[in-house]
This record gives C-alpha cells, structure tokens and sequence, in this order.
C-alpha cells in the first residue's frame, strides 16, 4: 500500500506532466473498476476527474446545494431542444455517487439481441456471470427486503392486477435507509465508486486529479500520444488558465455516455464511418403522481426497491417500446418541478407531499427498427449536446406507461393519479384516467421527460464498419485506447444500467491488464 495522491485543480499554480503506464478519463463506473483493476495489477494508473472528491461527511441533503456540486451541469442538462434532461453524476465516483443503488443483471432478451442481431460474442449471461459475481460481492449487491411505503404501493398494485414485479438489489452495506440516495449517502453506506475502488485504487498507488476536464487527446499515427486537460476553478465552471497533460502508453475514455463521444469528437479520432456520437440511447424516464389516502412520506427510506418489469418484453425485443416499472424517490424539490404547478396549486401540493406516491417508467430504445436513438454534437464552444428526437415510437411508450403507472397505482387504492404533463390533470378513477390518457396531447416540453440511463454513442462490436470499439472495449483504429463506461453499450437495456457497466468494466480492464503484463494482472480475474 501507498500514500494516497490526489491533486486538485483548482490549487495548481503551475501547469503540470502527470506520467504513468495507464492515463483513465473518468472516475464513475467504469472509470472506477478499470483504475481498481489496474492498480491492483501493479501498473501506475492516473485518474483525471472533472467532479471534486467529496467523502459521506460532505454529502448533505439539501437538493439545490447537491445538485449544483455532484451534477453534470447542475443537474440540467438537456437534450439540444430542451425536452428532455439528462442526469448525471460529476463528482468522483461520477454517477455512482448519486444513483438510487437499483442493481440488476443484463437481461437475456437484451444479450441475446446483441449476440443475434449485432454479432457480439463472448458476452452472453453464462459468460458474464462470473464478472457479475466478482462485482456483487464487491460491493454487496443484494435484494432489500424492507420497501418503505412507495415502494409497497407499488408491490400492492401490481400484486393486484397479477404482473411481474420482485424486490430490486441495491448495493449498499449497513444502509441507514435515509431517501436521499441521489444526493450523496451521508454515511457511506453506498457502496459507490468514490468509497470503494477509488480508495482501493489511491492505496494500490494510482493518482487522482480531480476538478480538471479532459480537453482533447493529442494523437501521431494511430496512437494516443498524451491528454490535455484543462485546470477548473473552485466550482469547477471555469478553467483556470493552468493546464495538465496526462502521458501514458495507454489511455482510457471513460467519462460516460455524451462526454465520451464529444472528447473523441474534438479530439478529431479516426471515424471513417463516422459512428462517434450516433445511436445513444436515454431510455427516457416518464411520471406518474398520485395521492393516497394514507401517510406515504415518499421522501424517506430507500428510494427503489421493487420493479415491474409485465412490460419490458411484452411485445418482444424488437417490437413497441417496452417500459419496466419502479418507484421514484420523492424529494421536495424534484417533485414540484414534477408537478409543474403554480401559485396556490403548488402550495397546496406541497402540503399534500407526504400522501404522494410517484412512478417512473423507463422506456427501452435502440432495438426496433424505428428505434434509432439520438446523436451527440458539439457546440460551437466545444461542449457536447445530445440531439435526440422525441419520435412515434416513444411517444407510444409513453402514452402506454402513462397507462400503467395510472393503473397501477389506482389498484394501490389511489384517490387520484395525475400523468406528469401540463395538458393533464388529476384523474379520479381509473376509468377516467384510460379515457382521458388515451386522448392525453403529447409534444415535446409539455410532458416531464428526463434519463438518468444515457447509455451508447462508442458502441462496442466486432465489425469497424458498424461499430467504435471492440469487444474488448479497444478502439478499432487507435492502437492505444479503449472506451471503459456507459458509452460502449450499443442499445439501452431494459434496467438500470450500473451493474453491466461495472461488470463490463472488470471484465475489459482485466483484459487489458493482461495484455500490458501488470505483475498482479491475474490477481484481478474472477475466482
């Protein structure tokens, strides 16, 4: 074991070379698991973060001041028209430290689909169950048994109307059941990247650098030659003027679906099929509010603990878009921007918070034919921004999951539910909310859409033409770099993704360990 090194950007007064055998863009999932894996292997790993480092005592509950410290752009990002936001995590650990701990395998419908239709081999439920299990133990992945109120309203109506639901595993160890996973866990029960294999990587002797951004990679031939990165000021807005140049025989791009693509576009990196940004998927997040005659007090204990999934495969893998179902965390803030009330209505749904019972559906993309995702641009300032087009094909997942969530929930026993769109309103039975939802108006920015799941943009396949790394997350035309995150996944998956990046991540940087020759490489392997 080693000192731990962690630089911060905004204290640099000089510009910096940071040298090692391996230079890691990103610190969340798959960031994480490579710099674990790799430090462990006895290689000198360098870890650049955008985010600050910030440890369960600096984690308050308190929305605003949370979102503007751990979020991707305050927790605002949007799609380039604005309808949708997209969430994620910039802080290290990345997204990690501010998910709701759901952790599901990759279903066999969803790995099918990518053995059969896109030719990946090697990744099918047998072959992942042992990076799965590595992962699992890791980080004490297991089914919570003790739901809180939203979650058992979810479990009632479903247990009602005879569909398909179960406990979700979350990967927590010693969780003080608190609801406000999203904001950071005040006691380290969250088994996130930024309290377990980033420490595990500082003390295995990696070097963290945080509130500094990955500019561009500078390329010769078909290598990496280094990193330029760019000193942030203290709120990590700004540069500072200071730069950071990152050098190693082998570089990985892990900063998640968006930042990804968007580095590799202003880096220029080979793309002769011009793949880099397409097809990234959001597997858009869509509510359903309502009120309980009982004390619901959604913002209190552990956000996710039951899914539905009657729907994700109904209609088949590549037929209309399935939706899976779970509960959504119900903190003030969130919620009446959910609501999108004014004056006396927001007021009088504020004091009605406690009874309020609110579903999310999460809409599966990238399988049917007319399911084709969005793209990642650039702006004209270099920043990345996702377009995704709002089509028929989700506009239909969503009028049917309106549907679901509204049935379910007045099968719960609901005194009224209301769909989160402003041409909606709230529905007293659930006759009225099938006639009425049916009907509903959707267009873009009238209805509440936003993921926490981007997922694509690098996807990973055997063929260059179709696809911009390999199975083994290596980049097809760049010799020395490879894609470790969310960005590789070449559809959504019909979950929450965090798992199958974790296990993805163990199983590439393990190989890549292998291939370097890092002393500990087969110390890393599961068993």
């Amino acid at each position: 074991m080693s000192a731990r090194t962690i630089l911060t950007g905004n204290t640099l007064d000089t510009d910096r070379v940071l040298e090692g055998d391996v230079a890691i863009i990103g610190s969340g999932a798959g960031g994480a698991i490579s710099a674990d894996v790799l430090a462990r292997a006895g290689l000198r790993v360098v870890v650049v973060e955008e985010g600050a480092y910030r440890t369960p005592a600096d984690f308050v509950p308190r929305e605003i001041p949370a979102f503007a410290e751990l979020y991707v752009e305050g927790g605002v990002r949007l799609t380039r028209d604005g309808s949708i936001g997209v969430v994620q995590g910039r802080t290290v650990g990345g997204s990690t430290a501010v998910n709701w701990t759901s952790s599901f395998r990759t279903p066999e419908p969803t790995l099918r689909y990518w053995r059969e239709v896109l030719g990946i081999t090697g990744l099918s439920a047998a072959e992942l169950a042992p990076w799965f299990e590595l992962i699992e133990k890791r980080l004490h992945i297991a089914p919570w048994e003790t739901p809180n109120p939203n979650n058992q309203l979810l479990a009632r109506g479903a247990a009602k109307l005879g569909w398909h639901h179960g406990p979700i595993r979350r990967n927590v160890s010693g969780c003080a059941n608190l609801g406000y996973c999203g904001l950071g866990c005040p006691t380290g029960a969250k088994q996130s990247m930024d309290v377990t294999a980033i420490p595990d990587a500082l003390d295995h002797g990696a070097v963290l650098v945080t509130r500094v951004r990955a500019d561009r990679l500078r390329l010769r031939a078909d290598r990496v030659t280094a990193v330029e990165c760019l000193a942030l000021d203290e709120r990590g807005v700004k540069p500072t003027g200071r730069r950071v140049t990152l050098r190693a025989p082998w570089v990985i791009a892990a900063g998640a679906a968006i930042n990804t693509p968007g580095l590799l576009l202003r880096s220029d990196v080979p793309d002769p099929h011009r793949l880099v940004g397409k097809r990234t998927f959001l597997q858009t997040h869509n509510y359903s509010l309502a009120f309980m005659p009982e004390i619901v007090d959604p913002f209190f204990g552990a956000q996710q603990s039951v899914y539905v999934d009657e729907f994700t495969w109904r209609d088949g893998v590549d037929g209309r878009a399935g939706f899976n179902m779970e509960a959504a965390g119900a903190q003030p803030v969130v919620s009446m921007h959910a609501w999108n009330g004014i004056g006396t209505e927001l007021a009088d749904f504020a004091r009605r918070l406690p009874h309020l019972h609110t579903l999310v559906s999460q809409i599966r993309d990238g399988f049917a034919p007319d399911s084709r995702g969005g793209e990642v641009r650039l702006r004209g300032d270099g920043s990345p921004v996702l377009d995704y087009p709002i089509t028929d094909f989700v506009w239909d997942g969503v009028r049917r999951s309106y549907l679901a969530m509204a049935e379910c929930q007045f099968a719960a026993g609901a005194e009224s539910v209301h769909p989160a769109c402003s041409d909606a309103r709230a529905y007293r039975s659930w006759a009225e909310a099938r006639r009425e939802i049916g009907t509903l108006r959707l267009r873009p920015l009238n209805v509440y859409l936003n993921s926490t799941h981007p997922l694509g943009g690098c996807p990973m396949g055997p063929d260059p033409r179709t696809a911009v790394v390999g199975i083994d997350c290596r980049h097809h035309h760049l010799a020395n770099l490879a894609v470790i995150d969310g960005s590789i996944v070449p559809t959504s998956l019909g979950v929450n993704p965090s798992l199958t990046i974790y296990a993805l991540a163990a199983r590439a940087a393990t190989g890549l360990a292998e291939r370097i020759g890092g002393a500990g490489a087969a110390g890393a392997s599961p068993g």
